[in-house]
């Protein structure tokens, strides 16, 4: 469903939820056996279920943070964050819809319009997106969540063995068939209630334990997907202009070490305040990662993805603006150039932003006759390149929220002026 449509129901839906399940229970309480809960476990409940609120409350206000004005990676130092960081010379990404350059980890919300430092999803429940500052509390939310549930259910089964066990009594001495029937419902949502947020919140601490967001989980497995279908044809995958693109396996570089994951997406080395509702939020900008180093300087992440390649040389345009040579021609006539070929681009097969886009894989593969369609390889229903892809899930990089007409194609595709205005800075310093 898309998360635009969720968002208009999730916050009313939510908070119902939360108060049908902690308040009209122990309403129930009061009036079957064995009784209301004792003033130990009133309190101990109450203080889960003023956890929730208070972390939901924070998850859902809390600004996930943006990149900010004319923030450039060339200026980007060890200063820029509390962590040791390696510099590299990685690809910058760049951001046609914010006209800024991408951070590492970053992405473009299609609900926030605009680029969320750490981007793990937007989560329609909160109506916010889960990023490197509402992370904590998000988490916190699932934390208080499941173990009020837990409690709530350890309650709800009591008082369901009390009625079995009476079961053989006159049913005026048991409770009423409303009674039964508010205890048959709060059974049904909250073990429902609790398995689904279980299997999120453990998702969600097995992604802090490897420093992993969702949105990078995709791209790991698609990684995965390439390299296998790399090995089918030879270890190359074809790439835009004829290119073929050898496939060799990346280390994902953000996994630091568990005790050093945790801190980063937490915020703090202090374990009390991973727990506590009104802990701070993380003040590091989000813009710069510490890395594990496994891989060869300059090496970023995502991996490249011959199908997310656009047709024009990226490399040679981010090395030199153009591929010919442009000694004898002035500052008007490059770009006369640059929109000679950009219309070249338009009347192919572009998309609104120009960037001419190849056909899918499955129907280049299907055409070329490469070789027979391997069910381990490469489904024939799956619609594999590009966009279409599906992670295991079922999930394309849209569902968690990500604006794709910005994460394909266009994150390597710096405009003009920005190339430019590169070229007018190295002539200053060659002048100087």
């Amino acid at each position: 469903m898309d998360p635009s449509t969720v968002s208009k129901f999730a916050l009313p839906a939510v908070v119902s939820l939360i108060a049908f399940l902690s308040y009209s229970s122990q309403y129930l309480f009061k009036k079957i056996e064995p009784g209301p809960l004792s003033q130990r476990e009133f309190l101990q409940f109450n203080a889960l279920v003023a956890g929730i609120w208070v972390s939901y409350f924070r998850a859902c206000t809390t600004d996930p943070g943006h990149v900010p004005a004319n923030w450039n990676p060339e200026h980007v130092g060890v200063a820029d964050t509390a962590l040791p960081v390696v510099k590299t010379l990685a690809r910058q990404r760049y951001c046609r819809k914010c006209s800024a350059f991408k951070p590492p980890r970053a992405h473009h919300c299609k609900v926030c319009k605009r680029c969320i430092p750490k981007m793990d999803h937007h989560c329609p429940w909160t109506v916010n997106c889960v990023s490197h500052f509402t992370f904590p509390h998000f988490i916190r939310f699932l934390f208080y969540a499941v173990s009020a549930m837990t409690y709530l259910e350890y309650f709800l089964y009591l008082r369901a063995e009390v009625i079995w066990q009476n079961r053989n009594l006159p049913s005026y001495l048991g409770p009423s068939l409303s009674q039964l029937v508010h205890l048959f419902i709060l059974i049904i949502v909250n073990s429902l209630t609790l398995f689904l947020v279980s299997i999120t919140f453990v998702r969600t601490v097995w992604g802090l334990g490897g420093n992993v967001t969702t949105i990078e989980s995709w791209e790991i497995e698609r990684h995965e997907q390439l390299l296998r279908r790399a090995r089918v044809l030879g270890g190359y995958l074809d790439g835009p202009d004829g290119i073929r693109i050898k496939l060799t396996r990346q280390e994902f570089p953000y996994d630091i070490g568990i005790w050093n994951n945790i801190v980063q997406g937490m915020g703090t080395a202090n374990i009390l305040a991973w727990f506590w509702p009104f802990a701070a939020t993380p003040r590091t900008n989000g813009l710069v990662f510490e890395t594990n180093g496994f891989e060869d300087p300059g090496t970023s992440w995502p991996p490249p993805d011959p199908d997310r390649m656009p047709r024009l040389n990226r490399a040679a345009e981010l090395q030199d603006a153009f591929v010919h040579d442009r000694t004898k021609l002035s500052a008007e006539q490059e770009i006369a150039a640059f929109k000679e070929r950009q219309q070249a681009d338009f009347q192919r097969r572009p998309d609104h932003y120009g960037v001419q886009r190849r056909k899918p894989f499955h129907e280049r593969f299907q055409e070329d006759n490469f070789v027979p369609v391997m069910d381990d390889y490469m489904p024939q229903d799956d619609s594999s390149g590009e966009e279409g892809w599906q992670d295991s899930g079922g999930n394309r990089l849209k569902d968690y929220g990500v604006d794709e007409d910005v994460e394909f194609y266009d994150e390597d595709n710096l405009p003009i002026a920005e190339l430019l205005r590169r070229k007018e800075g190295r002539a200053v310093t060659t002048e100087a």
